[in-house]
């Protein structure tokens, strides 16, 4: 048997990346891009779907007859109607942990950033600050360590644990938190949802984008905070109420934040997010923490290998 397999957004993975040999005898298709009229006309005969971003609904979904297996090549799969897939019969796999290394290091380089105050010095030394001060220096703002500082990080799984060890080696108290509403905590590390934003120097999220954690971080969260408190988000945009971030720094309830998400991907013009741009105590990053070329090219020898496994029967990576 020939398997047809179909990559529907192929270009959301950089050209220099390469994919290994499949082991099966297969047709590979690849599109850079498909939109969701496109779906059906490209997959009637796929055997295998290969997406990115790309909405496979439970109508979709529906009417791929010859679909058993989706393979997600990312660690998120919301894209994906699940139950429609338990439903069929049909796996669905995904590529967890790829990014161990690349987020937690952009994770890193957001706090670093944001406490040392670096965007409010390269704006002060574009106006000439530095350049006109009668001192040797051009010291705008009070600027603390992060050694002993508290990192506080929701989501425990293995971005939350590898953003814990790097920020660990360089001196900051880390805690976990528990789910939000559990305030009875059992495990050694971990802080009720409530104490850790209250106590925290540093909130950094990792968890995933679920019902119960959409809008995890709204204003009344915000309100809790300490002033010079930061917030980063390197998980999903929809885990904080964006525009209750903007109502949070305008009023000075936290002293910062650094963002690698929006709710909408790509970013909309509309998004309050946009907002914050002008403010030197906010950075965005267009959604690439997770793209170094290490992780990238870990990413695409992971779908490979969860394809392979799933022609010879073998479960790796699934998530039904």
């Amino acid at each position: 048997m020939t398997a047809t397999i179909v990559f529907l957004d192929k270009a959301t993975i950089p050209p220099h990346i390469q994919f290994n040999t499949l082991e099966v005898e297969h047709e590979w298709k690849e599109y850079d891009l498909t939109t969701s009229e496109q779906i059906i006309s490209r997959c009637k005969e796929a055997d295998v779907i290969i997406v990115n971003k790309v909405v496979l609904d439970a109508e979709t979904i529906a009417q791929l007859p010859q679909l058993k297996h989706i393979a997600v090549i990312a660690t998120g799969y919301n894209n994906i109607d699940i139950e429609a897939c338990k439903a069929r019969g049909i796996a669905v796999t995904n590529t967890p942990g790829y990014s161990v290394t690349s987020v937690p290091e952009h994770t890193l380089a957001l706090i670093f950033a944001l406490r040392r105050h670096l965007v409010a010095y390269q704006n002060s030394m574009k106006q000439g600050n530095w350049q006109n001060s009668p001192y040797f220096h051009g010291y705008l703002t009070q600027t603390l360590d992060l050694k002993n500082a508290q990192l506080g990080i929701i989501g425990g799984g293995s971005l939350g644990q590898a953003t814990a060890t790097l920020a660990k080696a360089i001196g900051m108290n880390v805690v976990f938190s528990e789910r939000k509403g559990e305030v009875n905590t059992q495990k050694s590390g971990y802080l009720p949802f409530e104490e850790l934003i209250q106590s925290s120097d540093v909130i950094s999220l990792h968890c995933p984008l679920t019902p119960s954690t959409q809008n995890l971080i709204a204003l009344d969260e915000f309100k809790k905070m300490k002033a010079s408190a930061l917030l980063i988000n390197t998980a999903r945009g929809g885990l904080v109420n964006e525009q209750d971030l903007v109502t949070a720094l305008k009023d000075k309830l936290i002293a910062g934040a650094g963002f690698d998400v929006a709710t909408v991907e790509p970013i909309q013009e509309d998004n309050p997010l946009l907002a914050l741009l002008d403010l030197p105590n906010f950075i965005l990053t267009p959604h690439v923490a997770w793209s170094s070329d290490s992780s990238l090219q870990c990413q695409a020898n992971m779908l490979i290998d969860n394809i392979n496994h799933f022609f010879k029967d073998s479960e790796l990576h699934r998530v039904v």
